[in-house]
């Protein structure tokens, strides 16, 4: 039979590494996202007129579709 033994410190600093490098992927992931948010854009679009919408080619109900035009073929 064989045993391991762990000492305590150690383990810490290996769980306290782990967390700090998945704390800073998880930071730049929501940095990227924060960018490619298009809420703003749609926001926007959602405060113009039908009529204004209508001069830009866009229906209502297709503003969403028309934000992510470049990212979805709908």
């Amino acid at each position: 039979m064989a045993t391991q033994t762990l000492s305590a410190p150690r383990t810490a600093a290996i769980r306290e590494k782990v967390d700090a490098f998945f704390a800073s992927i998880g930071q730049g992931m929501n940095a990227y996202m924060e960018r490619r948010s298009r809420m703003d854009q749609i926001n926007n679009l959602e405060a113009k007129t039908d009529e204004e919408l209508s001069k830009l080619g866009i229906k209502r109900d297709r503003i969403v579709q028309h934000v992510f035009r470049d990212l979805f073929y709908v």
